[in-house]
């Protein structure tokens, strides 16, 4: 654990990113709108949509439909922000998540979803199981999972 912020290290983690305790995770079904007119509407679906190919390698379930997304936001030069969570501060498979991510955002015929992205990893709130959305329990409960 550092001293300063209580999260436990972990590679590839943003350490400095903003605690968020005082925000809910909108999930993947209330992220928030871009003004109208932006542009930006179709962008952060389609980003939302091409997370859904990023599967939480423990649970074997998207991280969305699992409640990880927490924020996705898409600049005018075309980069993805996403705020999310893992399932424990400890997982040892985080790079699995980033590489999935990656290859989920930015690669594909013609290019990518997006040109470039960043996960800022959060820790408040903390995720639980009653962030996963209803396909996700769904899912759980196709591969044996009591939710």
């Amino acid at each position: 654990m550092t001293a300063d912020s209580g999260v436990d290290s972990q590679p590839g983690v943003d350490q400095h990113a903003p605690a968020q305790e005082d925000s809910e995770p909108r999930g993947a079904a209330s992220l928030p709108e871009p003004p109208a007119g932006s542009g930006a509407a179709t962008a952060v679906e389609d980003v939302e949509e091409a997370m859904r190919d990023v599967v939480d390698p423990e649970l074997g379930i998207n991280v969305v439909d699992l409640g990880l997304v927490y924020d996705i936001r898409v600049e005018s030069d075309n980069t993805a922000t996403i705020d999310m969570t893992l399932t424990s501060a400890a997982c040892p498979l985080t790079d699995v998540i980033e590489d999935q991510t990656k290859m989920a955002l930015t690669s594909g015929p013609g290019g990518g979803v997006v040109d470039d992205y960043r996960i800022n990893w959060v820790w408040m709130p903390p995720w639980g199981p009653e962030k996963i959305t209803e396909d996700g329990r769904e899912q759980l409960r196709a591969l044996g999972f009591r939710i």
